[in-house]
């Protein structure tokens, strides 16, 4: 700022008091016009439930139907509430985000994404016309989903076909479906998983008596969904090689294959 040396000194101080007045004013319009603009991606989770799903399976970038991605409530929970000015609560554009933001953080069924629209009170009709275009597209493949679960869950966890079987019926997959993705593994996969857990844990059990160790190694097994027979064989192979190695020779002929009268659970 120039000072004006021909006006007088009371003129000079109202001269540099207004200067100030109107910076800061014009300041205060300048905040006024600021917004506040999200860079792309914000506020989308990118986990996977349980870590059971491989990442690219069901993910979608909402451009189907330019939908903007969610955010996520102070609780940290999934927000169902669209944005003001947004879609219609209830109506279709609604729960298309909806199932776009589940579908961002990993695979569903659509037994899954229908009760979600549930809970966030679409009505039924509505769901069922979003759930119907979402399979034609290929964003709801219940069959993929059902494979994928197995190979995850099989070779990730060492499940056998029952307990895959009853996994993938609480998520709504259809019994065709489920047979056509449990026969992917037969006996033979199960019965060489089976014995890869019994080896870790053969070592651990050393020490403790016999039925004891039986006992623990069938129900592990049968916690996993392996059938009594397969359990068995695997258990008294995998302690009978244990007992050679140490210099045992105990007959384990008792460990019944079809498990009649032994509750290994």
């Amino acid at each position: 700022m120039v000072r004006n040396k021909d006006l007088p000194t009371p003129e000079r101080r109202k001269a540099r008091s207004g200067t100030a007045k109107d910076g800061a004013s014009a300041r205060k319009r300048s905040a006024a016009r600021l917004t506040v603009v999200e860079g792309p991606g914000d506020g989308l989770g990118s986990g996977i439930p349980d870590g059971e799903i491989p990442d690219g399976e069901g993910s979608y970038d909402g451009s189907l139907w330019r939908e903007s991605p969610g955010g996520r409530g102070t609780d940290g929970t999934e927000s169902s509430n669209v944005e003001p000015g947004g879609p219609e609560p209830g109506g279709e554009e609604a729960a298309r985000v909806i199932c776009l933001r589940l579908l961002t953080s990993g695979p569903r069924t659509r037994a899954q994404l229908a009760t979600a629209l549930r809970k966030r009170r679409i009505p039924d009709e509505v769901a069922e016309s979003v759930l119907g275009r979402f399979a034609e597209v290929g964003l709801i493949d219940d069959a993929a989903f059902a494979r994928a679960w197995v190979e995850s869950r099989h070779h990730g966890r060492g499940l056998a076909r029952k307990a895959l079987a009853a996994e993938l019926r609480q998520r709504g997959v259809a019994d065709g479906e489920v047979r056509s993705a449990v026969g992917l593994l037969g006996r033979q996969d199960e019965l060489a998983t089976a014995q890869q857990l019994v080896a870790k844990r053969v070592a651990a059990s050393r020490g403790r008596p016999m039925p004891v160790r039986a006992r623990q190694l069938m129900g592990m097994l049968a916690r996993k969904g392996y059938p009594a027979g397969l359990a068995a064989q695997v258990v008294r192979e995998a302690l009978e090689q244990d007992q050679a190695d140490g210099g045992g020779s105990t007959d384990l002929a008792w460990i019944s294959e079809d498990g009649s009268g032994d509750d290994w659970s």
